[in-house]
């Protein structure tokens, strides 16, 4: 068994996402045809309680949308250098205490930049630079959520279609090991753009801050938290 999160976009209320934790019987292995009978086990899942549909955002997703919307597969601009990998602009604007951020990673390939001894070797972590603004520590998901919704706000108009979904999985998510999560980064945007929000905080990364800051908004790693009971909004 292993517990999965799907993460619901909530259109009022003072919290901006769900996110419910949900037990499965997991197929453990690498290959595609594994991660698809752990996407089909959770969504099973999910429908049960009520959540359905939901798409699944990753590289095996089993819709193009989903695939599409994969981290893996978006591009952020720059104003210097063009469009350069998600991961790259994440890990090659990390500041450390003895150095970054290593800008030289966003030419990189997207797991060696990952993989950079340097991300390992410069000590505590104590923010991000990127495009000259500076995004702190808190909240803990912000600056990956700055730079997924940066990447897709030029779509947000073809993007409206998401609003049929009643959530957001990621099968290479897993809580216990990371908590940065192309899913709850697409249902944040979801949020933003049900509660007519998104525009304005998409202005400037201190307009997108201010807003997660007045929500609380501070996901957590798996284990630092119990879960609280959530429902979809209007159950």
């Amino acid at each position: 068994m292993a517990e999965r999160p799907i993460f619901v976009p909530l259109c009022d209320g003072p919290m901006l996402i769900g996110e419910i934790y949900l037990s499965i019987v997991w197929h453990s292995g690498f290959a595609p045809i594994q991660k698809k009978k752990n996407i089909k086990a959770l969504h099973e899942v999910a429908a049960g309680m009520g959540y359905s549909p939901i798409l699944e955002v990753s590289t095996k997703s089993d819709e193009a949308i989903g695939q599409r919307l994969s981290a893996f597969n978006l591009k952020v601009q720059t104003k210097e250098i063009g469009g350069i990998p998600l991961e790259c602009a994440f890990q090659g604007s990390k500041v450390f205490e003895r150095g970054g951020p290593y800008r030289d990673l966003y030419g990189a390939e997207p797991r060696a930049a990952k993989q950079d001894p340097r991300l390992q070797n410069s000590a505590r972590l104590v923010g991000f630079m990127f495009e000259k603004s500076s995004f702190p520590l808190m909240p803990k998901t912000g600056f990956y959520d700055w730079l997924y919704l940066s990447a897709i706000f030029p779509h947000r108009e073809w993007l409206s279609r998401l609003y049929c979904y009643a959530g957001f999985t990621d099968i290479e998510f897993n809580p216990s090991r990371s908590i940065n999560c192309q899913a709850r980064s697409l249902a944040l945007f979801v949020t933003l753009m049900s509660r007519n929000l998104l525009e304005g905080a998409m202005k400037t990364p201190q307009d997108f801050l201010g807003v997660l800051t007045a929500f609380s908004y501070n996901p957590v790693n798996r284990e630092d938290a119990a879960q609280p009971p959530l429902l979809r909004s209007g159950q």
